[in-house]
C-alpha cells in the first residue's frame, strides 16, 4: 500500500467495517482528522488516519471511552497503562455480573418467595470485607469470652467461610443459610459446646468403652449407608442401625432394646450437634472445597436412625442379656 494513498469516507468504511455516519462523528471530533480534502470538499484520509482509527475502533470495542481514547490517540496515554486501568474496571464488573447470574439461578432453582429473595440479594451484595466482618463478629461474639476455648476459637477460624466471587448457585444458597445460622444466638452456644470437644480431640466415652474396631466398623457402615443415599428413617437403615445395635448391645452387655438405643443416641449427641454439622457441611459448600468421605459427619445419620420411634427388629440371642448390669456405670437406666 502507498504511503501517500488517500482514501474517502466509503473507503474508510468498507476498510474498518465502521459507518460513514460514525466516521465522519469521529472526524468532526478531532479524533481522526481528515488530511486534505479533494477539490469538490470532500474529506480525504491517509494512511495514518486508516490506522488511528482501526485502533479507536478496537479500543471503543473494548469499552473505552472517546475522551480516553483521544488521550491515547494524542499520545498523552500509552495503551498499555489504559488497558490496564479498564481491565481492572472490567474485572469488577464481571464479578458482579457473574455474582448476579448465581443470585439469579439461586431463585430460579430453589423457588425463594419474595421477602427471601431481598435477603439474598442483600447479603451477597455485600463486599468481601464485610462479609469476613461478619464471620469476624460471630467468631468474636462466640469465642470472645475470658473463659472461651482458644483452641476451639482457633479452629473455628482456619476455616472461614469465604464466598468466591464467582459463587455457584448452590454457594450462594449456602451462605445465605450460613448467614441466618450464625446470627442465632442457641447455635452459637451450640458451636462452642462442640467445637471444644472437636478441637481438643477428645473421645466419646462411648467410643472408648466398645473399642476402636467396633467404631471403625461403625463409621465405615454408616457412611456406606450414607453413601447409597439410604434413609435412616426408612426400611433401608432398619437392618443397619440394627446390626449396629446388637453389636454395641454385646460389648457392654446389654439387652438391645428400645431403652438401650435411646441410651445410645444421647450419648453421641455428646458431640455431634446436627446443627453444628450443618455448619460445617455449610462452610465447605461456600468455600468449594472438596468433600472428603471419611470427614463426613457420620453420627448425625446414626442418631437419627436410633431416635427413629419404631419397634427394633430383636430378638434374643444365646449371648443377650436382659438389661445392663446395675453397678456399671455405662448402664442406660
Amino acid at each position: 500500500m502507498d504511503v501517500t494513498t488517500l482514501y474517502s469516507i466509503g473507503e474508510l468504511a468498507r476498510r474498518t467495517g465502521l459507518s460513514v455516519r460514525t466516521i465522519r462523528f469521529y472526524s468532526d471530533s478531532g479524533a481522526v482528522a481528515p488530511t486534505t480534502r479533494s477539490p469538490a470538499g470532500y474529506r480525504l484520509y491517509d494512511l495514518d488516519a486508516l490506522l488511528r482509527l482501526e485502533l479507536l475502533r478496537t479500543l471503543r470495542e473494548l469499552g473505552m471511552d472517546l475522551a480516553t481514547i483521544q488521550r491515547v490517540l494524542d499520545r498523552e496515554l500509552s495503551v498499555a497503562e489504559v488497558a490496564s486501568v479498564h481491565a481492572d474496571a472490567m474485572d469488577v464488573q464481571i464479578r458482579m455480573l457473574q455474582l448476579r447470574r448465581s443470585v439469579l439461578r439461586a431463585v430460579a432453582g430453589y423457588g425463594f418467595d419474595p421477602e427471601e429473595i431481598k435477603l439474598v440479594h442483600r447479603l451477597t451484595q455485600l463486599s468481601g470485607e464485610e462479609r469476613r466482618r461478619l464471620i469476624d463478629d460471630f467468631v468474636e461474639g462466640s469465642f470472645g469470652t475470658a473463659d472461651a476455648d482458644p483452641a476451639a476459637a482457633a479452629m473455628v477460624r482456619a476455616a472461614t467461610p469465604d464466598l468466591p466471587d464467582d459463587p455457584s448457585s448452590e454457594q450462594v444458597t449456602a451462605w445465605v443459610e450460613l448467614a441466618e445460622l450464625i446470627g442465632d444466638e442457641d447455635f452459637r452456644a451450640r458451636l462452642r459446646r462442640t467445637a471444644v470437644r472437636q478441637a481438643a480431640g477428645r473421645t466419646l466415652d462411648i467410643e472408648s468403652e466398645v473399642g476402636e474396631e467396633l467404631m471403625e466398623f461403625t463409621r465405615q457402615k454408616v457412611a456406606d449407608a450414607m453413601e447409597s443415599g439410604i434413609d435412616p428413617l426408612g426400611d433401608g437403615g432398619a437392618p443397619v442401625i440394627d446390626d449396629l445395635v446388637h453389636r454395641f448391645a454385646e460389648v457392654l452387655a446389654c439387652t438391645p432394646d428400645a431403652e438401650f438405643r435411646d441410651w445410645m443416641a444421647r450419648q453421641f449427641e455428646e458431640a455431634h450437634d446436627p446443627r453444628v454439622d450443618r455448619y460445617w457441611r455449610l462452610v465447605w459448600i461456600v468455600n468449594g472445597w472438596q468433600v472428603v468421605p471419611n470427614l463426613i459427619p457420620v453420627y448425625p445419620w446414626l442418631i437419627r436412625a436410633l431416635r427413629h420411634d419404631r419397634a427394633a427388629a430383636w430378638s434374643p440371642g444365646p449371648t443377650a442379656i436382659s438389661g445392663c448390669a446395675p453397678t456399671d456405670r455405662r448402664s442406660p437406666s
